[in-house]
């Protein structure tokens, strides 16, 4: 599950993502909280974290605020998920980037519960890696999922 952190750090991606889009301008903390629905006193922590993640920018003075300085398309929905809440494997030993041996398992290679979740998890990933931000403010957006 993502955390309400990267919710609102996608909202706000998606809020600069529609105003490029728009031909628009730069948006100051108050209005990207209006339009991503997040706590103006969080978002400015996510948006210091995102501008030093190299998303988006600052600009001073009366025309100032928040800008993309990637291109939608560039913008990873996997690796922004990562860069927020961390590692997103289900099992420390399915992180590429934070692998860990799980402690109670005595072999990696027979382990039931690590084939069926890493079949889960690679799938996942397939999915996630290829999503970008551009891909979430497109006209139309996503396909409906329905859930059971």
């Amino acid at each position: 599950m993502i955390s309400q952190k990267t919710k609102y750090a996608i909202k706000a991606l998606m809020a600069l993502a529609d105003e490029v889009a728009a031909g628009g301008h730069a948006l100051t903390i108050e209005e990207i909280a209006q339009r991503s629905g997040a706590p103006k006193r969080f978002l400015e922590h996510i948006m210091l974290e995102l501008r030093n993640a190299g998303y988006v920018g600052s600009r001073r003075g009366r025309a100032g605020g928040y800008v993309l300085i990637k291109r939608p398309n560039e913008i990873s929905i996997g690796e922004l998920l990562r860069r927020v809440d961390g590692p997103i494997a289900p099992l420390p030993c399915l992180s590429r980037k934070s692998y860990q041996r799980c402690e109670d398992c005595s072999d990696e290679a027979t382990c039931r519960l690590r084939r069926m979740f890493g079949q889960v998890f690679w799938s996942y990933l397939l999915l996630i890696e290829s999503l970008t931000l551009e891909d979430l403010v497109a006209q139309g957006g996503l396909p409906e999922i329905s859930v059971a």
